[in-house]
């Protein structure tokens, strides 16, 4: 595990560990290798190990988007959300014919959800200033998934009450349409009981007044869940320039309009691309993020009660389907409908991020272990539409730890692998090594002595009765796997006597491990802010390394 520091704006140096990814429970083999620059996955990744500089030129030379209708369609946007100068100020430099864009995004969670979206948005922040330090022009920008209709992946989010607990707040409009965007989901009077109920949740520091006032200022009743999310990320990165995509937005839409046009004419040939694809990977043992069937179509449309549909290739008659539906369009009819009404179109998941890097000149994209894995099988879209292949970079990866969790980490001389062992693990530790050393070590002779017997027996057992030493190796796996649950059992008596001692312990998962997964994953960045006020936002941005390949451990 290494060891450094990080120096925030304020002067306080905090700690930092680092622990590979590889020493993380449930990551997946593509993300692993991945990280670790394995030649056997390049192929997926074609432009991962070309440098910026290199990669960059090429994006720029190719770029087709009118730069101006862009900037000026981002300046509305941005400026309706309330943006802060340095922001106006990017998109002003955008214009320019030598800019790109340092590019992430994120569905629109509620209150801005888990926090790996703050470590997005600074991840594109950091390598953007970085460049100009190099005199690479770069401006980051985030891109809000609001045209994504899967509601229940936003309604809800958690932090941590005053008992060290997780809280689920959680909101649902009225008079919520199944299957619409949640950029036309709208917040109505219940948001106001859903802020209030989290703040009586919430402990009560000297920033809750502040933070309790912005979440009130940007969700409103009458926003849309993507525009309360786009005002509160805009305010809490006026000072870092980061600029705002909603994709929905009219304007947009028409100058994605030729990209959409492109894909629904060679629809076919990035299907066969995709299945092709989709045939390698598992060949390398990489699982597939996104399963994809021979009628599969790149875009969705959206009908006039505002519902997100999918489309499917109909391989009788040529047409294209809505799924689960009678209505079919000819080719030509959509075509028509891409360049004429494009608001009634968006793009899959695998198409997003090729339509999302026609609109900008990106010279890469932040994302996921899961947004890794949906790029090695998208890569083949850009091929076919003759697009640059975007390389992605992992976004910062982080666990917070708060100085209450650091003690209980120190006096039982803990890290946080340790904790991916389970918290039956854990307490055997601290109850062998911190509460009763004697009795753990009478268990441990115990144990000792009747598999040394045991042993004694089957090697008897074996020269005399053969087949009765087969049955003894059997019930002497029961006999040390009862002795095994009564050590457990023993274990939670002894915490149960040391309730402070159970009770950091419990605090220690929930606020690290949470869910059984990384923090970042669970808790949202409201449950940091509300301790150390928006000052937090900068302690992150400072401790983000655009090199670090590790998971980031930030001892506050």
């Amino acid at each position: 595990m290494n060891l450094k520091a990080a120096r925030v704006s304020t002067g306080d140096v905090f700690e930092q560990t680092t622990i590979s990814f590889e020493n993380i429970p449930r990551q997946s083999p593509l993300f692993l290798d991945f990280s670790k620059d394995e030649v056997c996955c390049d192929s997926f990744y074609p432009e991962k190990k070309t440098p910026i500089a290199e990669f960059s030129a090429k994006v720029l030379s190719e770029y087709q988007v009118d730069r101006n209708e862009l900037c000026d369609a981002l300046s509305e946007i941005n400026r309706s959300l309330g943006a802060g100068e340095k922001t106006l100020e990017n998109i002003k430099l955008l214009v320019d014919k030598d800019c790109g864009a340092i590019v992430t995004g994120q569905q629109a969670g509620l209150f801005s959800g888990a926090a790996y979206t703050i470590y997005k948005a600074l991840s594109a922040v950091k390598l953007a200033e970085e460049l100009k330090l190099q005199n690479i022009k770069a401006v980051p920008v985030f891109w809000i998934a609001e045209e994504d209709h899967d509601f229940d992946e936003v309604k809800s989010t958690y932090t941590l009450d005053k008992k060290g607990k997780l809280y689920k707040a959680e909101n649902t409009p009225s008079d919520l349409i199944k299957n619409s965007p949640v950029g036309l989901i709208k917040l109505d009077q219940t948001i106001e009981k859903t802020l209030e109920d989290l703040f009586e949740n919430l402990p009560h520091t000297e920033f809750t007044g502040e933070i309790k006032q912005l979440l009130f200022e940007t969700y409103q009743t009458g926003e849309t869940f993507s525009t309360a999310f786009a005002k509160l990320v805009s305010k809490l990165f006026a000072a870092y320039g980061l600029i705002i995509v909603t994709p929905m937005n009219a304007r947009l839409k028409k100058l994605c309009a030729p990209i959409f046009v492109e894909a629904i004419e060679k629809a076919e040939q990035i299907v066969g691309g995709l299945l092709d694809r989709n045939e390698k990977l598992p060949k390398e043992n990489y699982p597939l993020q996104v399963f994809v069937e021979k009628d599969s179509f790149p875009l969705f449309f959206q009908n006039e009660n505002g519902e997100r549909q999918s489309l499917r290739r109909n391989l009788e008659n040529g047409k294209v389907k809505v799924y689960k539906s009678k209505t079919e369009f000819e080719i030509a009819e959509l075509i028509e409908t891409a360049r004429r009404a494009p608001q009634k179109l968006s793009p899959n998941a695998l198409m997003r991020s090729v339509v999302q890097d026609y609109l900008f000149p990106t010279f890469t994209y932040f994302g996921g272990a899961a947004e890794i894995a949906y790029f090695a099988q998208n890569s083949v879209i850009y091929e076919v539409l003759n697009r640059p292949v975007t390389p992605i970079r992992h976004r910062a990866s982080m666990t917070i730890v708060e100085p209450k969790n650091e003690r209980t980490l120190r006096k039982y001389d803990l890290k946080l692998a340790d904790l991916f062992d389970g918290k039956d693990a854990v307490q055997s530790k601290i109850v062998e090594h911190f509460l009763n050393q004697e009795t753990a070590q009478v268990f441990a002779k115990v144990e000792s002595n009747i598999e040394a017997e045991l042993n004694l027996l089957s090697a008897n057992l074996t020269e005399n009765e053969p087949t009765l030493a087969a049955n003894l190796e059997n019930r002497k796996k029961k006999i040390l796997w009862h002795l095994g649950a009564l050590r457990n059992k023993y274990h939670r008596a002894e915490l149960l006597k040391n309730e402070v001692v159970e009770n950091r312990l419990e605090n220690l998962f929930t606020a690290l491990l949470p869910h059984h997964a990384l923090q970042e994953r669970t808790l949202n960045a409201v449950t940091f802010l509300n301790l150390y006020g928006t000052n937090f936002i900068e302690w992150i941005y400072q401790a983000i390394d655009s090199e670090e390949r590790k998971h980031q451990i930030l001892h506050l």
